[in-house]
């Protein structure tokens, strides 16, 4: 009689016990998928944007239909000019500390400008330039449309930028928006330490343009805002500028 065919069994083990493919990780717990978790988590993000927008809009509303107007034989009312009394009061009364710190901040407004220079000539990014150029055009504008009155109390500096007590806009701050735009461009090149250092002097600049009135608060507000989006726009303004290149070499090539 023949014997019956053995049958030998091998198994392979690998070093984790388990056959994987190249790039890829085991990661099948046997736990099933719940739709319904990401449905959740939607639902949770609606509701906090509600409960925000609805608690932003009565702040607004119980701020502006509460506030009496300011009558226009006043002086505007401005919250940072409250805040930095005690540091307007202290310029008034030294006039050297006054023109130590105009001097310091002209420093400053040197280095953003060399900064963004930089970038263009040396570096070969125009993007913050750019930047620069739509926000200065754009503070023009605005500037001229709504030209306002100096604020009481303002303590002026021949060494402040602009040098020699000439004229300005005080719609928007173009020192900060400058230092924002310098600021962006520092993280966006992983340079955050020195982005932060600009951020610092531009929290003192603040500080120092309320304390000297050369600026309202909301000027600095918007000088921020104005910085941020003239940095976004000049990226897309790039972007269009590279995707138009691209398709005319292509249509030269075709």
């Amino acid at each position: 009689m023949m014997a019956a065919p053995t049958t030998i069994t091998t198994t392979l083990h690998t070093p984790s016990s388990k056959l994987t493919r190249r790039g890829h990780t085991n990661t099948n717990t046997n736990k099933p998928i719940n739709a319904a978790d990401g449905d959740r988590e939607v639902v949770e993000e609606k509701k906090m944007m509600s409960i925000t927008s609805g608690v932003g809009l009565l702040f607004f509303m119980a701020v502006e239909y509460t506030l009496r107007m300011i009558p226009a034989y006043s002086q505007p009312f401005d919250l940072g000019f409250v805040a930095t009394k005690s540091l307007h009061n202290l310029l008034s009364s030294w006039p050297e500390l006054n023109t130590l710190l105009a001097a310091l901040n002209t420093v400053f407004v040197g280095m953003q400008t060399s900064y963004i220079l930089w970038c263009w000539l040396i570096e070969g990014r125009p993007r913050a330039t750019i930047s620069a150029l739509f926000m200065f055009t754009c503070r023009g504008i605005l500037g001229y449309a709504t030209q306002l009155p100096l604020p009481q109390g303002f303590l002026g500096s021949g060494v402040d930028f602009p040098v020699g007590n000439v004229s300005f806009f005080l719609f928007f701050s173009g020192h900060v928006a400058g230092s924002v735009i310098a600021s962006l461009d520092m993280r966006r090149m992983q340079r955050r330490e020195l982005a932060w250092i600009f951020d610092i002097l531009n929290v003192l600049q603040v500080i120092r343009l309320l304390g000297t009135r050369g600026h309202y608060t909301i000027d600095l507000a918007v000088g921020v805002g104005a910085g941020i989006l003239f940095d976004s726009l000049a990226g897309k303004y790039e972007d269009a500028k590279r995707k138009s290149l691209i398709a005319t070499k292509e249509a030269s090539l075709n």
